[in-house]
C-alpha cells in the first residue's frame, strides 16, 4: 500500500512516497521557497499539486497514477492533552487541530494547510494525523506539571507537552532491536540534536520525561531558541527596552540560542567553524550548548535511577563525532565511555560508539521520522477498514 508522508513548513514540503508494509522509499524531497518573493508555487495547495504532478511524471515519476496513493499520513507538531496517539482525520479533527494552533502558533496552522490540500484535490484518501506530542503523554504529572498556580493548568491545560516525539520513539525502538534487548525493559536517554534539540528519558518503553516544555522554547540552547531562562530576566529585558510580547517572543524563537550567542549563526556547522577558527562568542556558544546536553543527561540518569542505552540522533547527532565526544567526556562519573575510533565512523550510519569498559551502551542512529508516520498510517488506514 503506497503511503504519503507530508511535513509542511512555513515555505516547505518534505515527502516521502512509502511503500508498506515494506517500507520501501518509492519517491523523497523537498519543496521549498513557497509563497516567497519570485516563487512559482505561491501556497501549500499548489506545492502539493506539483508533487503529485512530478509523482505521475512518465519519465521520473514513481506511480502510474494519482490512485495508487492510498493513504496519506501528516507530522502535526501539537495534540495537546486531548491526542495521544495517532489518529484517523475526518472534519471533527480538523477543528481540534485548529484548536491546538495557539499551543503551536508556528507550526499547527501549516501542518493544517497540508491536511486541508489533501482533502480538496484528493478527498476520498484517507489521512491520519500523527502527533509530535503524543509519545510524550506517558510523563507522570509531577514531571509535567508547572510551579504555578494549579488554575491555569485547568483552565488553560498549562503544562509540558514535548516535542519530537516520532524521532524520539523511532531511534529508542530501532537501539533496542540492534542490540536484541526487550524495549519495554530498559532505561533509554535518546538525544535529537538538530536545529531544535531536545532530550527525552524513555523507561520500560514510556517517555517519562523531555526536555521541550508547553512548546519548544523550553530546555536545551538550540539553533534560534533559547532553552531555559529567568522568567524574571525577560521582564527585566522588557522593561529596560521597552519590548511588548511580540518582540520578546520574537526574540525568544528566531534571535536567541547559537546565533544570539555567537552573533554569527544559528548553525551548528558554522559553530563548530568558528570554534576551529578561535572565535570568542562561538565558543562560548559551543560550551553552553554542550553544558546544558550534560546536565540534562545527569538529571535523567538520576529521574531514572539509570542508565542502559544513550542515543544521538538528529543533524548534529547523527554526524559530529565532536559533539558527541565532547557530550560524553568527563562523565565518568556515570561509567559512560566512547570509543573514538568507533564514533569517528558514525557520519550518518547505525553505529555502536561506546567503549567496552562502558557501563552504557552509546550509540549513533539516523532518525526516520517518516518510517513512523507511514507505519502508524498503514496500521490505522488498515485497521479502519478491515
Amino acid at each position: 500500500m503506497n503511503v504519503l508522508i507530508l511535513n509542511c513548513g512555513s515555505s516547505s514540503i518534505k515527502y516521502q512516497l512509502i511503500d508498506m508494509p515494506s517500507d520501501i522509499v518509492l519517491s523523497k524531497g523537498l519543496i521549498d521557497k513557497i509563497g516567497l518573493k519570485g516563487a512559482k508555487i505561491k501556497n501549500h495547495e499548489d506545492g502539493i499539486k506539483f508533487l503529485f504532478n512530478k509523482l505521475v511524471d512518465k519519465k521520473y515519476g514513481s506511480i502510474k497514477n494519482l490512485k495508487e496513493i492510498k493513504a496519506v499520513g501528516h507530522r502535526v507538531v501539537h495534540g495537546g492533552e486531548k491526542f495521544k496517539s495517532s489518529i484517523l482525520i475526518d472534519d471533527k479533527l480538523i477543528n481540534e487541530i485548529e484548536k491546538c494552533i495557539e499551543l503551536a502558533p508556528l507550526h499547527n496552522h501549516l501542518n493544517l494547510k497540508g491536511i486541508l490540500a489533501i482533502k480538496k484535490i484528493l478527498p476520498k484518501v484517507k489521512q491520519v494525523a500523527v502527533f509530535d506530542t503524543a509519545f510524550h503523554h506517558t510523563i507522570p504529572d509531577f514531571a509535567y506539571t508547572y510551579g504555578l498556580p494549579f488554575k491555569y493548568y485547568k483552565k488553560y491545560k498549562v503544562r509540558k507537552y514535548g516535542f519530537h516525539g516520532t524521532s524520539h520513539r523511532y531511534v529508542a525502538e530501532r537501539a533496542c532491536e540492534i542490540l536484541n534487548l526487550n524495549y519495554k525493559k530498559q532505561k533509554i536517554i535518546t538525544c535529537h540534536l538538530g536545529n531544535g534539540v531536545s532530550l527525552t528519558a524513555i523507561k520500560n518503553g514510556e517517555s517519562v520525561d523531555t526536555s521541550m516544555g508547553m512548546t519548544p522554547l523550553e530546555g536545551l540552547v538550540m539553533g534560534t531558541r533559547s532553552g531555559d531562562v529567568d522568567p524574571g530576566a525577560l521582564f527585566y529585558i522588557m522593561k529596560k527596552e521597552k519590548l511588548n510580547l511580540n518582540d520578546i517572543n520574537e526574540i525568544l524563537n528566531k534571535k536567541s540560542g547559537l546565533l544570539g550567542v555567537s552573533e554569527k549563526s544559528s548553525d551548528m556547522r558554522d559553530i563548530l567553524d568558528g570554534v576551529k577558527k578561535k572565535d570568542k562568542k562561538a565558543i562560548l556558544a559551543y560550551n553552553i550548548y554542550i553544558y546544558r546536553l550534560k546536565k540534562y543527561i545527569g538529571a535523567y540518569i538520576a529521574g531514572m535511577n539509570g542508565l542502559d542505552i544513550l542515543v544521538f540522533t538528529g543533524g548534529s547527532g547523527e554526524n559530529s563525532p565532536k559533539i558527541r565526544k565532547d557530550i560524553i567526556e568527563n562523565m565518568d562519573f556515570f561509567g559512560l565511555k566512547i570509543n573514538e575510533k568507533e564514533n569517528l565512523k558514525a557520519i550518518g550510519k547505525e553505529v555502536m560508539i561506546c567503549d567496552k569498559s562502558s557501563k552504557s551502551y552509546i550509540m549513533s542512529i539516523p532518525t526516520n521520522e517518516e518510517f513512523m508516520i507511514a507505519k502508524d498510517t498503514y496500521e490505522i488506514v488498515i485497521l479502519k477498514t478491515s
